[in-house]
């Protein structure tokens, strides 16, 4: 049974992300979680605040929650009546992301499928703070879409490595039935000057070939010094229907999410993007 956690403000975005959840998981028995974390909205009314008592604004806030996660269910087993399927909805009175790593370790969640942005929808950022903090700091595999994107079956997933980390099996093995699932091609791409591998680059380049065993991958060596325009670049060059990278200290996904003014310009990314954490889950 997969589990997968869908956090939603209720925005379009939010609900384009739900149904891309529904569409790339459609051959696979999975539970969803479908969560809103309301304690930003509590503070956020300020003309509520000075009318009611904290109590009562929780309340009406809480309320409405759970009132547009129903009708958020209700929509979904209308557009996705899926046996495979089960539905859980959580409605909670906490930060999205302490809710998002509370719901991650009691029920083991396998991954997250949440928009880029959120209702605020700031346009001249890549990924908005919520998105950002989830990306970066939940320990599980993240899935962010991109406002309005169209789902498409990713037939050409882009898999940038620089084969410097151990792996883990578990988050490899979520990628390689993912991609099974609809043939896949996986690119695992080398940006570097040299393309001779150490050892240490050649165990785990056997470990990735090892473990998405199921798919066909190329593995490819390209010459560039600035990682995530060489990224940009390919994905502009190659019909690409999902990018994945790896969170971790000094790599290519650090290297995008601190990137530069520059950077920033010059990577926008409209497709799928799908984050493996190496980090330990307690």
């Amino acid at each position: 049974m997969r589990k997968i956690l869908v956090p939603t403000d209720f925005s379009d975005n939010a609900m384009n992300a739900i149904q891309y959840a529904l569409e790339l998981f459609k051959y696979e028995r999975s539970d969803f979680f479908i969560m809103n974390a309301y304690q930003d909205k509590i503070y956020a009314d300020t003309t509520l605040l000075k009318n009611e008592t904290l109590d009562t604004v929780t309340k009406i806030i809480s309320d409405k929650s759970q009132e547009q996660l129903e009708n958020t269910l209700k929509k979904i087993k209308e557009i996705s009546p899926n046996p495979r399927h089960t539905y859980t909805i959580v409605s909670s009175n906490s930060m999205l992301m302490d809710e998002a790593d509370k719901i991650v370790d009691e029920e083991n969640i396998d991954i997250i499928v949440m928009g880029t942005r959120g209702e605020t929808n700031d346009r001249k950022l890549t990924f908005g703070s919520h998105t950002l903090q989830i990306l970066k700091y939940v320990q599980c595999p993240v899935l962010a879409i991109p406002e309005n994107y169209k789902y498409t079956q990713p037939k050409h997933i882009l898999f940038p490595t620089d084969y410097m980390i151990p792996y883990k099996r578990r988050e490899l093995k979520l990628l390689c039935e993912m991609a099974f699932s609809y043939r896949s091609v996986i690119d695992a791409l080398y940006i570097s000057k040299s393309k001779k591998l150490s050892l240490r680059q050649e165990d785990n380049q056997k470990f990735i070939k090892e473990t998405l065993c199921k798919n066909s991958i190329n593995f490819k060596t390209i010459s560039g010094k600035n990682i995530s325009n060489t990224i940009y670049k390919y994905l502009k060059e190659h019909k690409v229907d999902m990018l994945v990278l790896v969170n971790t200290r000094h790599s290519f996904l650090e290297s995008i999410l601190f990137q530069s003014t520059i950077d920033k310009m010059s990577l926008h990314i409209d497709i799928p993007f799908l984050t493996l954490q190496n980090i330990r889950r307690c």
